[in-house]
């Protein structure tokens, strides 16, 4: 049994349990990440996303057999036991190519399918939710079965061993990237019971008319949507006072959990309440992002006091910079005058700036922030800007980063993390 069905086990079981679905290619995070997984021995699902990482690289440049061997590279380097590893492609399915007719798009799907699972990922999300030129932004769930069975078929077909595969299925998906509109007010509206069991029923139909009743009693998984998300200024908090109406859902379905997307900036006390309603996979990735987004700004305003040659905004300015050169990746996203658009574009909880930090321009920011952080800073001056409980998790953490500063990063991100690590994970 893998480590997430064996979790899906046990919180199905009763058990307060869940994995945290980390969703990212952003290096610090993954360093992060694994390092939380291997100081706390609990296991840590690593996700990257068909926009991310497909058959023709992606928006990393990364193919699946190339990212694994990168995450895989980054926990040797720290001394991770890989068996704390678990990787997941997220969005898989023809949303990247939607532009396209659908049998073009689902080409494009299968191949990507076959990439992921032969490079060795084991937990498939097939998100066939979105719909393709001339279709339904969103099409109904006989079609999206009808899709997700066939993606499963290539998984099976592909897979080096297909019994150790995972699926996750459903059709209230939120879009990649984690963040709706910004609408603030919206009611999120938590999926109705009758619409997820249709799901469920659908899918098994469709599974099943592709001979696929193995693959089924893989299914681990059903997306749905909780009644929380984000946009780039509000964060929609969870009710914890709302009734739990979806949980009997899966009384027919004791191999299935639910799948939280968009978990994103919640309270700690979330988590193991959403766990205790069987959701027993929580999804994050913009979260850590702003997590390392807010150290790196953090310590460009402190490097003025270290480096008299530093303005204390270098890194943001030439990020301001870099954004309104490119502003593909963002100004889709965020709206309003443009003192609102610069604060969003810098401090969005969409956290779109992620998108660049890869970019040439970024990374000599970044190389010459660390470079003017290379003497010791003293104790009063790093207080000024990272709260006591970071200095005290960067210490632990100095080592395995190379230096004091990047720990402090690492630091940030893994505390917007660990509240997602509650409980007996193992």
């Amino acid at each position: 049994m893998s480590l997430v069905n064996d979790i899906v086990a046990k919180n199905r079981a009763g058990e307060t349990v869940a994995i945290a679905s980390v969703c990212t290619a952003q290096p610090d995070v993954l360093s992060a990440s694994l390092l939380l997984a291997r100081e706390t021995g609990r296991p840590i699902l690593i996700e990257a996303t068909s926009n991310q990482v497909n058959q023709f690289g992606g928006y990393t440049g990364l193919t699946p057999e190339e990212f694994i061997a990168y995450v895989r590279t980054l926990a040797k380097n720290l001394n991770v036991d890989p068996a704390l590893v678990v990787f997941g492609g997220d969005h898989l399915g023809p949303q990247v190519w939607r532009a396209e007719p659908a049998e073009v798009a689902m080409s494009h799907a299968k191949d990507l399918m076959r990439a992921y699972v032969e490079a060795g990922f084991t937990k498939i999300h097939l998100d066939c939710s979105e719909g393709c030129a001339g279709e339904p932004a969103q099409v109904d769930d006989d079609v999206s079965a009808t899709r997700a069975a066939a993606l499963a078929a290539v998984c099976e077909a592909y897979a080096p061993d297909a019994s150790l595969i995972s699926y996750v299925i459903g059709t209230e998906v939120p879009p990649p990237g984690g963040a709706r509109a910004n609408e603030v007010g919206q009611v999120i509206t938590p999926t109705q019971p009758e619409h997820a069991r249709h799901t469920l029923e659908r899918h098994h139909a469709a599974f099943k008319a592709e001979d696929l009743l193995d693959a089924w009693d893989r299914v681990i998984g059903l997306v749905v949507q909780p009644g929380l998300e984000f946009s780039p200024t509000h964060i929609d908090r969870f009710d914890m006072s709302s009734p739990d109406e979806l949980s009997t859902v899966l009384s027919d379905y004791p191999n299935i959990s639910f799948e939280a997307h968009s978990t994103d900036y919640q309270f700690d006390d979330v988590y193991p309440e959403l766990a205790r309603r069987h959701f027993a996979i929580h999804k994050v990735g913009p979260a850590l992002t702003f997590a390392c987004r807010q150290a790196l700004y953090a310590l460009d305003g402190m490097s003025r006091w270290i480096d008299p040659n530093r303005s204390g905004s270098d890194l943001s300015n030439a990020m301001e910079k870099l954004m309104l050169k490119k502003p593909d990746s963002w100004h889709k996203h965020y709206e309003g005058d443009e003192t609102e658009l610069r604060l969003q574009r810098h401090f969005g909880y969409a956290d779109r700036i992620r998108y660049y930090w890869p970019e040439p321009e970024a990374q000599k920011a970044l190389s010459d922030l660390f470079g003017a952080l290379t003497l010791s800073a003293p104790a009063p001056l790093i207080q000024q800007y990272f709260a006591s409980d970071i200095t005290e998790r960067a210490k632990a953490l100095e080592q395995a980063a190379g230096g004091w500063a990047r720990a402090l990063v690492w630091a940030q991100i893994q505390a917007a993390l660990v509240p997602y690590l509650f409980g007996n994970n193992r």
